[in-house]
């Protein structure tokens, strides 16, 4: 069981992110409002019910609404609790955000419904139609999203897709032909991510027997003290040319310079803006995360990785977003890895992450002569919940052209 002790180190990470935190949560939680009024009306107020079932749905949702950012904020002041209570209100999060998609929709089909008989001058219908029209869809859509999440929740807690992705690499020695690299991302450990979960990705690499391994970020949530037990397995990641690591945003939420540290200590290798070669003919680059910047020592350095390689060697790039193969790409990258969108993990709200990295969204892509791949990535963030976008550990095979 994980401790509920407030270690130093938490409360440093505490003091120092307070700001960003309560901004974070404030904005999250104006939406998350937005949603629950919604839902509360459309399943409750026009649904016409009776006065205590009135009050004891509008009470629920008030308080499943809390629920979400005080786990939130108890992963800082008592992980323990967080962990537990987070498979309550986690799933909840996505299940009133399916209701309300399904009620929109539902809704706007009935306003065009509306609009047709308004033009024609049919009557309007009667009070008691509309209360029921309103508790048939009310219900309609519950069922439809409650069934989702429960089918997202066996996806997200279930067995992990091996997804081969064959590259071809012009400039990739004959010898090489067939070097695999296999890619981890998003791993997202804490909160409902713990050891056993991590074990089982693990298991499944080191099976893959592979030439290389790659973190390309978002390992971790929450604090080293907090998560330590639970990382652990990854220290039995083996890979013939080792195992190559590169940061994410969410390292940088829960304390950068430790999990770095912590990681490294487990035998992963960070790439800090720089160059390695893995073997004649092929090398291995890494950045940071895309937002690092904002930290200070960090922030993506291309220049630094790759200003002075060797163009005629094949290169292979992590850095953890997507979006960041547009400036690779000015440096003759052959192919990025990259991970961050979790293939969108909730459908219909992967639109609103392809939508911030400007259309890239899971799967293989082309930028001005550099190759991408986006994997799904091998855990998830916030709701143990995937829908439509199941959990992936990729197997890149590179081919000589």
């Amino acid at each position: 069981m994980r401790s509920c002790r407030v270690s130093s180190a938490t409360q440093e990470l505490l003091s120092s992110s307070v700001v960003s935190l309560l901004l974070k949560l404030g904005i999250a939680s104006a939406i998350s409002a937005v949603i629950h009024v919604y839902v509360w009306f459309r399943l409750v107020r026009t649904a016409r019910l009776p006065r205590r079932w009135h009050l004891a749905a509008t009470l629920a949702l008030v308080l499943m609404f809390a629920s979400v950012p005080l786990t939130t904020a108890a992963r800082f002041f008592a992980p323990g609790f967080a962990a537990t209570f987070g498979w309550v209100s986690l799933p909840w999060l996505a299940l009133v955000g399916l209701t309300f998609v399904t009620l929109l929709a539902l809704d706007i089909a009935r306003l065009g419904v509306w609009g047709v008989r308004k033009a024609r001058k049919h009557p309007e219908l009667s009070m008691s139609r509309r209360v029921f029209l309103s508790r048939v869809t009310g219900g309609a859509a519950a069922t439809v999203a409650g069934a989702s999440v429960a089918g997202g929740i066996i996806a997200a807690r279930g067995e992990h897709e091996i997804v081969d992705v064959e590259v071809p690499i012009a400039k990739l020695p004959k010898a090489l032909d067939g070097f695999t690299i296999v890619q981890l991302s998003d791993l997202h450990v804490g909160l409902t991510i713990d050891r056993a979960f991590v074990q089982r990705v693990v298991d499944r690499a080191n099976a893959l027997a592979p030439d290389l391994i790659a973190l390309t970020g978002d390992l971790i949530d929450g604090s080293v003290e907090d998560l330590r037990d639970d990382v652990a397995p990854l220290a039995q990641l083996r890979a013939k040319h080792g195992v190559y690591a590169v940061t994410g945003n969410h390292e940088y939420y829960a304390g950068v310079d430790p999990w770095i540290a912590e990681i490294s200590r487990l035998g992963a290798r960070y790439l800090r803006n720089e160059r390695v070669a893995i073997a004649d003919g092929l090398d291995l680059a890494g950045v940071d995360d895309h937002g690092a910047h904002n930290y200070a020592g960090h922030g993506e350095d291309l220049d630094k990785a790759l200003g002075d390689r060797d163009p005629d060697r094949a290169l292979v790039l992590l850095a953890h977003q997507p979006r960041q193969v547009r400036r690779a790409a000015n440096f003759g990258v052959d192919l990025q890895l990259s991970g961050h969108t979790h293939g969108g993990q909730i459908w219909p709200w992967h639109y609103l992450v392809k939508l911030q990295q400007g259309g890239l969204l899971a799967g293989r892509y082309a930028h001005a002569g550099t190759q991408l791949y986006v994997t799904r990535g091998c855990g998830y963030w916030g709701p143990p919940v995937r829908l439509l976008a199941p959990l992936e550990i990729t197997r890149v095979i590179l081919r000589s052209a």
